[in-house]
This record gives structure tokens, sequence and C-alpha cells, in this order.
């Protein structure tokens, strides 16, 4: 017996694993909006079903996953229904990182994952369960300056981005290198929308003051409580852009004379290009807000990221749109982030789509930047699809004058999940469902063979390959004898081909090119069927519930699948 203990988190239900059925994803080509035949791509289903049917063709592919899952906070949110009860958010949140890890590219692929306090430490502990506290990289704080409960006794100001690498090492830069360019401005000044109390003929404007000023204050009075640094010996009288009474500093180098010149100068700065910098803003309500300007060396990355917006100036650019959303991301925090994590024709996943911030994103990334980043988003809720996604989207890619949304350019293909290849018929035995026609069936069949689909236009025989000489067939005939001999006579000595189908007689005549596999019993065992609804439940089917394998009688085996 080993006496090696392994450290880990347990909750009821962690052993319980879904045996998810690998669907096909088809296209609602009316939803698909933009460039024809875009990489883009929005699904609408269950996201660890969706997750599943990704697997076979984008294993190893994405280059960077960001996800904004269900808080578990005990709120029930307008978008979606958050007081999950922890065990079953853990197994919810474990069984799509098992897969989204699969996704991930092996060259640094990075997985981004919003969350708050809530469920932080808990989420930390099961990723370094699932992959290894090897690939952690960083726990990134977001201070969100939205608003808060001021009724609280403690008030947070902040969430968090947890980040880990397929590859991990972040000591090593020609492993780990966040694509961060030389003096990369961490502060998007752009997003403050800064206006001067003075009137309209001072026009907006951002003032660059040497580092070390108060972080804000109003026309009127500023109580020393307000300054942080330097410090006045009385309270600042400001009237009309003129400092009106006298102060001194009491700390600092010469702060009250540049104070005062910065003042004077109806709030132009002087600049001192020998010191740091720090960006001054004047608001709409007329309090100037200090930004500190960050010089980053490439592939070094800042833990503390502000001044990106906030969810309700976003709720008030989609309401323009004529889109409710109640905490939408800001797209300015998760296009920097996607930046930094990724380049020109990487792909990006986001699972938790919502209202296609993610989307949103890489479109304004590839506008701005010039790139080819592509994403998939998947999405639970139709509604949500049809009425918050979609919309987005079309703006962006479009432009929306009301929303000063330029046009981006770009396209989406809109897939949903197929329904269930195998469904009960009225005695109970497992058949094919009858929604499937021969392309889907011989689609699906190629998934779960673990075969490429791809159907040849001059080989009727020829649906999709696993090697260069390995092909697949799928029918719901019966093949005899004769069918089965010219079926081997084209495929020839130096190919094989592996046959599914309803029925076969071989009388006895052995094929060595040819592999026979009958439809449903081939893939009966594989996985559960019919389960369509993966999103917070516990109910999984241990294996002794699994569908039995089914014995037919060899020539009448299938003769309800037609």
């Amino acid at each position: 017996m080993s006496t090696k203990q392994k450290l880990e988190l347990n909750w009821i239900g962690k052993h319980k694993h879904p045996r998810l059925e690998p669907r096909i994803l088809l296209e609602d080509k009316a939803l698909s909006y933009g460039e024809a035949n875009s990489e883009n791509i929005l699904i609408h289903g269950d996201n660890l079903l969706a997750l599943k049917a990704l697997e076979h063709d984008y294993s190893g592919k994405i280059k960077c996953v960001y996800i904004d899952p269900p808080y578990n906070t005990g709120t029930a949110f307008e978008s979606y229904d958050d007081g999950l009860e922890h065990s079953m958010w853990l197994s919810m949140m474990r069984d799509r990182l098992e897969i989204i890890w699969r996704l991930m590219s092996t060259n640094n692929g990075v997985l981004l994952i919003s969350i708050n306090d809530d469920e932080l430490h808990y989420l930390k502990v099961l990723c370094d369960d699932v992959f290894g506290r090897d690939k952690f990289i960083a726990n990134l704080v977001w201070n969100y300056e939205g608003n808060t409960d001021n009724q609280a006794k403690i008030i947070n100001y902040h969430e968090y981005i947890l980040v880990y690498s397929k590859t991990g090492r972040i000591d090593d830069p020609a492993v780990f290198d966040p694509n961060l360019p030389e003096s990369s401005k961490l502060f998007n000044a752009e997003i403050r929308n800064t206006i001067v109390k003075n009137g309209p003929k001072n026009p907006p404007k951002s003032v660059l003051l040497p580092a070390g000023f108060p972080c804000s204050f109003q026309e009127g009075h500023i109580s020393k409580s307000d300054v942080q640094y330097p410090s006045y010996d009385t309270d600042l009288v400001i009237e009309n852009g003129k400092l009106k009474n006298s102060v001194t500093a009491t700390t600092g180098w010469s702060s009250k004379s540049i104070l005062e010149s910065f003042i004077n100068n109806n709030f132009e700065a002087v600049l001192d290009s020998k010191k740091q910098e720090t960006i001054f803003e004047i608001t709409r309500t007329g309090a100037i807000e200090a930004v500190k300007r960050r010089e980053q060396r490439k592939g070094h990355f800042v833990s503390v990221l502000r001044g990106f917006g906030t969810t309700n100036q976003m709720r008030l650019m989609l309401s323009k749109i004529g889109v409710k959303f109640t905490y939408p991301k800001p797209v300015n925090l998760v296009s920097y982030l996607i930046e930094a994590f990724t380049d020109d024709n990487d792909i990006i996943l986001d699972s938790f789509a919502g209202s296609g911030t993610t989307g949103h994103a890489v479109l304004q990334l590839n506008k701005n930047k010039g790139t080819n980043r592509k994403f998939i988003l998947i999405e639970l809720k139709k509604e949500t699809v049809d009425s918050v996604i979609i919309p987005r989207l079309q703006a962006v890619i479009k432009g929306h004058k009301a929303a000063a949304i330029e046009p981006h350019g770009g396209g989406f293909r809109h897939l949903h999940l197929a329904p269930s290849l195998l469904k009960r018929d009225n005695w109970g035995n497992w058949i094919i469902n009858k929604e499937y026609n021969a392309e889907m069936l011989a689609e699906a069949m190629c998934k779960h063979m673990n075969f490429t689909y791809a159907p040849s236009q001059d080989q009727y025989w020829n649906h999709g390959y696993s090697t260069e000489t390995d092909y697949i067939y799928v029918t719901t005939g019966s093949l005899g004898y004769e069918q089965l001999k010219v079926l081997s006579e084209e495929v020839g000595t130096e190919r094989t081909l592996l046959i599914c189908c309803k029925a076969f007689m071989t009388e006895g005549a052995e094929f060595p090119n040819l592999t026979l596999v009958k439809i449903p019993r081939a893939i009966l065992s594989k996985c559960e069927w019919d389960h369509d609804d993966y999103s917070f439940t516990l109910n999984v089917l241990p294996d002794a519930e699994q569908p039995d394998d089914i014995e037919y009688d060899e020539d009448t085996e299938g003769e309800e699948l037609l």
C-alpha cells in the first residue's frame, strides 16, 4: 500500500464525471453575420457539451481562454442565476476546466479566469489540482472603480483574474512572454470622458503633472484629508480655476508653486520630462483624477489593473445599442488582456460568453492593431444570444452611431449543438435520432470514431480519414457480401476502410482492408445519450446506470434505425 498522500480539495460529487457525447455543430446561416466564411464562431448551447464538441478539431489550438463564470455569490442576478451550492459550483467548474486545458495550445496557451472573493481561493486550489501548481502564473487584481454598496462595512473595489499557462515557467521569457510593447501605457486614458468645468470654451483635455500630486480635488474646498502627497497646511480654495487662498506645503518639493502654476494656467501642466509622470484628468464633475503612467519593459506585466472603465459604462453603451445586460465586463479590460497574451491569427475562446465582451474585444483589437485574431464564444441561453450577443457584435462590425462605435469589420458564424445522436424509441431501445440526415450521421460517426470528417466528392464511401491511408464510410444500409467485395476492391491493398453500417453479412469471407462495425452497437456504451443540460447539476449517471450494449440478430439487426 502506498504511503504517499496528495494535497487536494474535496467536495460532494467530486468523483462523478459526466460521460459527454461529442456532438456536432450546425450553422444557422440566417444568423451568421458579416464576412462570409468568417473564422469567428458564436455557439448556442450547453457550454460543457459545446466544449466537448470543439475538442476534436481544436485540441491544442486555442492560444488564450478568457472566462467570466458565475461567481457563486448567492445572489440571483438578472442575467443568470448565480446562487449555486459550493459543491455543484466546483463540479461545474472542474468539468469545464479539464476540457479547456486540453483545448489550449501547448505553445504557451494562457487561461484567464475572472472571479471575486466568494470562490477565489477554492478556484485557485481547484486549478492547481487540475493543471498543476507549476502552471500558475499570477493573480491579477482588477480595480473596477464602479458603484459599491455604501452600506457595507468593508467596501471592495476589486475583483481578480487568475492566470495559468499551459507551459508555465514564468521565469523563462522564451517560454512565457506577455505581448506587451515597450513603454506600454497600462491605464487607458481614452475611456475617461474628460471635460473642463470652467465652461464650453475650454476643450476636453488630459493634463500631465509630475508624480506625487493630490489624487483629486474639485472647485471649492479640498480638505487636507483628501490630499495624499504632498500635503498642505490648510484647505485649498479654488474659484474659477484660480487658487484663491495662501497655502504652504508641509511635505514634498516646491509643491505649492507647481500646483499654483497648474491651476492658474487653466489646468495646463508645467512638464518635467525627467520625472515620472502622472496623468491628471478633469472629469464630468470637475474633479481631477490622477492615473499614474507606468513604463513597462517587454515581457513584464503589472498585476494591478485599473482605468479600463466600469460595468456601468459598458451597460450604458449597450443600452444605446438596445441591449440590456446587468454586469458586462469593460471591453478595454478584456482587449488589453487578449493583446498581452496573444498574437496575430491566434484563437481566443470564451465559454461563458455573457454579453459578448470577448468577441467585441477581439474585433476592436483587430481594427486598432490590424491583426486577424479569431474568437469562439459559447452561450447557453438562447435569449442572451439573440437579444444581447448578436445585436452587440453586429453593432461592432457595422458600426453604431448612437453608441459611438465605428465600423470594425469582420464577421461571425452562428452555430448550435446538434441534438443527441441516439434516442430511445417507444419500447426503450436506443435508435438513431430521426432528426439526423445522412450527412449529419456521417459527421457524427467520424467524431465518435475519431476520424476527421472530410467527405470526398468522387468516392461515395469516403466520409473522412484518420491517417493518409485510413478512411471511414457511414451508412444506415445493410451491406451484403457482394457490396463488401466491391468496396474492398475499390479501397485496394494500400488503404484501409472502417465501415459503420446497420448490419452486414460477409458469408464467411474475410476482407483484410475492411473493418466493420454496427450502428448503434459500436457507440452505445461510449457516453451518455440524450442529455442536453449540464449547466449546474450533480446528477451524473454512475457507470452502472449507463445503457447496456444491445445484441441483435445478424440478419435483422437495427431494422428500427430506418
